[in-house]
C-alpha cells in the first residue's frame, strides 16, 4: 500500500510540473527536499535545487527542452515506462529476487534481434557475421515476457543493425506499451514513416551511432554515412521525438569526440543523452591499433567532466564512470546480453556464454556459473576507473572462463581468451598507472560514502 501511494504521489507530481515546468520546477525540488532521508539524497536534492534554480544552467536548459523539444505524449509515456515502470517499482522486485534466487537480476536487457546490418565498419564483431541469424518475433516476445516477470522493464537492442527488423521492434513497443525500449542504431534507416511509427506508440528511442564528425564517422562506417545520420536527426527532431548519440572512441576520432564543437553539435542537432564507449578489439581479426591510449582516455575522461558543467546534454562513458555505478555493471548487476543466435553473454563485448534463450531461461543462466563468477568477483578493481575484467584487469576475464568452462560465442570462429586479453595487456597496464593518479586526486574520497552505499546495495 506504501509503494502505490508513493507511485501515485509520484504520477501527481509529473502532472503538477507538467502543467507549468517554469513556475513548478522549484517547487518539486522543495517538495522533495522534505523526504530526502539520507545524505546521499540530500546531496541530490541540492545539486538539483543549484542547478534549476538557474535559468542559464546547462542542467535547467536540458531539462526544460523535454517540456519544449518533446511531444507531450511520448514525454508522458517515457516517464510513467522509465521513471516508475523501470526503475521506481523495479528496485524493491530486484533486491527481492535476488536474495531468493541468490543471483544478479539485472536493470536492463541488452539483446541482438538480428545479425544483419546495412553497414561494414572497420573494427566490428557484427560487420563480419552478415544476414546469418535472427531471432524470431516470438523469441524476442518471451526474453520480454520473461523479463517482466523478473520486473525488468528496461530493454535494449543492438546488432547487427537492429533497425533491420522495424517492423518487429515497433510490434513488440505495441505489445509491451509498458516498458521501456531503446537501441543502439547507425541512424540511417529512420525515416519520416518509423518517425509515425515512433510516435504512435511513444516508448522507444533511438540512440545514433556517431564517430565524430564527416570524417571520422565515415572513416568507419563508408563513405555518406555522416549525412545520412544528420537527416535522420532533423526528421527525428522535426517530430520532436527524443533522441541521443551513441559514441565509439578509438585512437582516431578522440580529439573529435572530446572536442567542444562536436558537444556543441550533438546539441544543436537535438540529442539529449550520449553514452560513450571506448573501442574494444572483439572477434579474432580485430585490429588492435584502434585502441586508445592511456592518455588518450584520460582526455576523454576530463572532457566529458568538463562538458556536463556547460553543455545541456546528459553524457555517460561507460568506462570513465564506473566511480558513479561502484565499476562494472555487466553480469546482470545492471544488464546483460543476448546475442542474434540466443547465447546469454554477461556483456555485450565479452563473447563467452554458458547457457542460449532456446534451452535455458533468463532465470537459469543468472543462477549458472559464469553469471555467478561475475557476482563473486565484481567488482574487478576498487578504482572503478578500471572496472572492465577485459581492457582494465585481463587476467579477471581469463580466471573466470577457465575456472568456468564457458564456450566462445564468436559466430565466426572461437576465440581463446588468453589470445584475447593479450590484444589489452599493453593499454591495461599503461592506464592502470593513469587510473591511480586520477583515482588519488580525490575522486575516491568525494564519493567515498555514495559508493559503498550504491555497492552495499548492489551486492
Amino acid at each position: 500500500m506504501r509503494k502505490k501511494i508513493q507511485r501515485y504521489g509520484l504520477k501527481k507530481v509529473y502532472d503538477y510540473l507538467d502543467a507549468d515546468p517554469d513556475n513548478n520546477m522549484m517547487k518539486v525540488v522543495d517538495w522533495t527536499a522534505k523526504f530526502a532521508t539520507n545524505k546521499q539524497l540530500e546531496g541530490q536534492v541540492n545539486t538539483f535545487r543549484e542547478a534549476l534554480s538557474d535559468p542559464n544552467n546547462n542542467w535547467y536548459q536540458l531539462v526544460r527542452s523535454l517540456w519544449t523539444d518533446i511531444d507531450d505524449d511520448v514525454r508522458k509515456t517515457i516517464f510513467n515506462n522509465f521513471v516508475l515502470n523501470a526503475n521506481f517499482d523495479f528496485i524493491p522486485i530486484r533486491d527481492e529476487l535476488s536474495e531468493k534466487y541468490d543471483c544478479n537480476i539485472p536493470w536492463a536487457i541488452l539483446m541482438d534481434p538480428t545479425s544483419a546490418c546495412n553497414l561494414k565498419c572497420t573494427g566490428c564483431w557484427a560487420a563480419e557475421y552478415g544476414n546469418k541469424l535472427n531471432m524470431s518475433f516470438d523469441t524476442l516476445d518471451s526474453i520480454i515476457e520473461q523479463g517482466k516477470e523478473l520486473g525488468i522493464r528496461m530493454f535494449i537492442y543492438s546488432g547487427g543493425e537492429p533497425l533491420m527488423r522495424k517492423k518487429d521492434i515497433i510490434a513488440l513497443c505495441n505489445k509491451h506499451d509498458d516498458c521501456a525500449f531503446l537501441a543502439f542504431t547507425n541512424g540511417t534507416l529512420i525515416d519520416e514513416e518509423f518517425a509515425q511509427d515512433m510516435l504512435r506508440v511513444k516508448n522507444f528511442v533511438p540512440a545514433i551511432s556517431v564517430e565524430g564528425f564527416e570524417s571520422g564517422t565515415d572513416f568507419r562506417r563508408g563513405k555518406g554515412t555522416f549525412a545520412r545520420i544528420e537527416e535522420a536527426m532533423r526528421i527525428l527532431k522535426k517530430n520532436r521525438l527524443p533522441f541521443g548519440v551513441s559514441c565509439c572512441y578509438t585512437s582516431q576520432n578522440v580529439d573529435q569526440i572530446s572536442s567542444e564543437e562536436y558537444f556543441d553539435w550533438m546539441v544543436d542537432m537535438g540529442a539529449k543523452f550520449c553514452w560513450f564507449f571506448t573501442y574494444m578489439p572483439i572477434g579474432k581479426d580485430a585490429p588492435t591499433d584502434l585502441l586508445v591510449s592511456a592518455e588518450q582516455r584520460e582526455q576523454m575522461y576530463r572532457a566529458v567532466r568538463a562538458f556536463r558543467e556547460t553543455k545541456p546534454l546528459f553524457t555517460m562513458d561507460f568506462w570513465n564512470d564506473g566511480e558513479y555505478v561502484g565499476g562494472c555493471i555487466a553480469g546482470g548487476r545492471n544488464y546483460m546480453h543476448i546475442n542474434a543466435n540466443g547465447d546469454i553473454e554477461p556483456c555485450a563485448f565479452i563473447h563467452y556464454s554458458d547457457s542460449n534463450i532456446y534451452e535455458d531461461t533468463l532465470l537459469e543462466a543468472f543462477r549458472k556459473p559464469l553469471f555467478q563468477a561475475y557476482r563473486k568477483s565484481q567488482p574487478f578493481n576498487e578504482n572503478h576507473l578500471r572496472p572492465c575484467p577485459l581492457l582494465d584487469n585481463p587476467g579477471e576475464l581469463t580466471k573466470i572462463v577457465r575456472e568456468t568452462g564457458v564456450a566462445s560465442t564468436d559466430l565466426e570462429q572461437a576465440v581463446d581468451v588468453e589470445e584475447l586479453s593479450a590484444k589489452c595487456e599493453d593499454v591495461a597496464k599503461n592506464w592502470a598507472v593513469t587510473a591511480e593518479r586520477i583515482w588519488s586526486e580525490g575522486h575516491y574520497e568525494q564519493n567515498k560514502e555514495t559508493l559503498s552505499e550504491y555497492h552495499t546495495r548492489s551486492k
